[in-house]
């Protein structure tokens, strides 16, 4: 089919598309900013890019008229200006009237869960636009979640950084609300099985994880899958405002989508109960699991679940896994070196070689320092060497790593550390644009994970400077 995905380059989106390529489908990407979309669907089939703004009806003209199948993922919860519920009936407004014009027979729409009698704007301006989009030109089909639980959205964000960051925390009285968390991996199956579900035109339906949470027993549940002891103290006497303030200096998100947070958290988000998961055959998993699975670690010859692209890990891509698998970005500390390449192929093989008997190309005693205290607290060490002197496979070990992935024609080498740390690690070398692209990554686990980081930073600085110049010549 021909599908329009709307919100292309969003949270959802960007996890949905590589589902739908993955079947066969044509996607129409509509976006605001094209150029930064081509970054991220760079040299990708099946794929058509078109900059529109929903809000500039004259734009829509742009896109297809033979599309079949349409996401409407379009949400502004950190948008800066008051009136958003206004601009977003006003997308809504313009998509719709574009829609009349085209050969679409069905809209997926993820809205949120409208239950509660006393809704916040955000949830208000979502059960508006559900009510602007619905059509007697084509079908409608709502999905309702709740909190959404995957690497890289913003409530989980939030949760991972309070966590990580507080031991003890003195915290407002809406972590007593509460909710239905639902794991990404589950709203990706409802929204990419209803495609063409006739059954499904013109419903709407509540979509939940199977447990009843305050945020204070999420925050509890988190940690214990990070392995963390944290006490949490609510107090009565935060204001919305005071709130926000403590989400944006506790946390790394913005303060106006704290704010946002905020509004949201203190309405309670319980779904109705229907027939949708025997519908669509989705059995929702656990919050724990949801959390587990946004930290799941590899094991051989399968894909690491990636912070930005938590949905790889499931095995369902197949055509495109190349593309999509990327190191985390929220809540990591990274050092990035790049250099203009002198000889590409000189360049791959080095890389190609790295570990076991070649070393790492640069302070070979600290790597080999670093091995020795591996070994001594239990790890594997440099022992495990490597299984072939210039060739590597997805699943080899290579020294205190893994490879996670390996193709030499596509320029992408991506390492998982299997040592024992405060955290988790990856090392990615990339060739793209005549640039040798090198990335050190670690995600700390708590305090001791931060303490960590800083304490070898100053090795960090020689060792990859070293590497990558040794690499490039």
């Amino acid at each position: 089919m021909k599908i329009l995905v709307t919100g292309a380059t969003g949270y959802i989106g960007k996890r949905l598309i590589p589902l739908l390529l993955n079947d066969g489908h044509k996607v129409i990407c509509a976006v605001r900013d094209k150029q930064r979309a081509q970054l991220y669907f760079k040299d990708r089939k099946n794929i058509t890019i078109v900059e529109v703004d929903f809000l500039n009806a004259q734009s829509l003209t742009q896109l297809p008229k033979d599309i079949e199948i349409a996401y409407y993922l379009i949400h502004s919860m950190s948008n800066s200006v008051k009136e958003f519920h206004v601009l977003e009936e006003k997308c809504a407004f313009n998509f719709k009237r574009f829609a009349k014009t085209t050969s679409l027979k069905q809209v997926i729409y993820l809205s949120g869960i409208t239950n509660d009698t006393k809704l916040s704007k955000h949830l208000l301006s979502r059960k508006n636009v559900e009510n602007t989009l619905s059509s007697k030109k084509y079908a409608l089909t709502t999905f309702k979640a709740g909190i959404i639980v995957g690497s890289g959205s913003s409530s989980f964000e939030i949760i991972r950084d309070i966590v990580e960051k507080l031991p003890f925390m003195v915290a407002p009285k809406w972590l007593n609300t509460k909710t239905q968390p639902l794991g990404i991996r589950d709203v990706l199956s409802f929204l990419h099985k209803a495609i063409g579900k006739e059954e499904l035109y013109n419903t709407s339906y509540d979509v939940f994880g199977p447990e009843v949470l305050t945020y204070k027993e999420m925050l509890y549940q988190f940690a214990a899958v990070r392995k963390l002891k944290r006490y949490i103290l609510t107090v009565p006497v935060m204001t919305p405002k005071l709130s926000s303030y403590w989400l944006y200096f506790v946390t790394s998100t913005s303060y106006k989508l704290a704010s946002s947070l905020v509004n949201s958290m203190g309405v309670e988000v319980i779904g109705k109960k229907s027939n949708i998961n025997q519908i669509l055959e989705v059995t929702p998993m656990s919050y724990k699991e949801a959390v587990e699975f946004a930290f799941v670690k590899i094991k051989q010859n399968s894909i690491i679940s990636s912070w930005k692209d938590s949905y790889i890990s499931s095995g369902k891509l197949k055509n495109y896994v190349h593309e999509f698998i990327n190191v985390p970005k929220h809540g990591c500390f990274k050092d990035f070196k790049q250099r203009t390449l002198k000889n590409k192929e000189k360049s791959l093989d080095k890389i190609w070689a790295i570990g076991g008997e070649t070393g790492w190309y640069y302070g070979t005693f600290l790597w080999k320092i670093r091995g020795f205290i591996d070994q001594f607290f239990g790890g594997a060490g440099l022992r495990r060497g490597r299984r072939h002197p210039n060739e590597l496979n997805a699943g080899d070990a290579l020294d205190f790593w893994r490879v996670i992935y390996a193709d030499k024609t596509k320029g992408k080498l991506l390492l998982y550390a299997e040592m024992i740390l405060p955290g988790e690690a990856w090392l990615e070398f990339k060739i793209e644009d005549n640039k040798l692209k090198q990335t050190a990554t670690f995600r700390p686990h708590g305090v001791a994970g931060r303490l960590y980081w800083y304490s070898v930073m100053p090795f960090h600085w020689f060792v990859f400077n070293g590497m990558i110049r040794n690499l490039n010549k």
